[in-house]
């Protein structure tokens, strides 16, 4: 006999470090976008927290990382693509596209 499963376990994605907020808040700040970004970070940051305390899971905190992560990740190919003049008018929403679930 053997101590393998015989299907494939999905492995569970690594948690945020504790101050993936904090970096990223800073990034936001540090950015062009910040004035409407921050603010928009902040709110996702305080409903989740407030998810979070409701269902005693750190989940929808790491959901928000994570969006925001992809959203950071993703700002100079959009920006690239928009600059490029190119027709974006059968575009998806960023929100989908990452399905975050968290909207500004």
């Amino acid at each position: 006999m053997s101590a393998q499963p015989d299907h494939d376990v999905p492995t569970p994605q690594a948690a945020s470090a504790p101050t993936a907020a904090a970096h990223l808040l800073a990034r936001i700040r540090a950015g062009r976008r910040a004035d409407t970004w921050g603010p928009a970070f902040e709110q996702d940051w305080a409903r989740a927290l407030e998810d979070a305390r409701h269902s005693y899971s750190l989940a929808p905190l790491h959901d928000v990382v994570r969006t925001w992560q992809g959203r950071l990740a993703a700002a100079p190919a959009v920006e690239a693509f928009l600059a490029s003049g190119m027709d974006d008018s059968d575009g998806v929403d960023l929100a989908d596209a990452l399905g975050g679930g968290h909207r500004r």
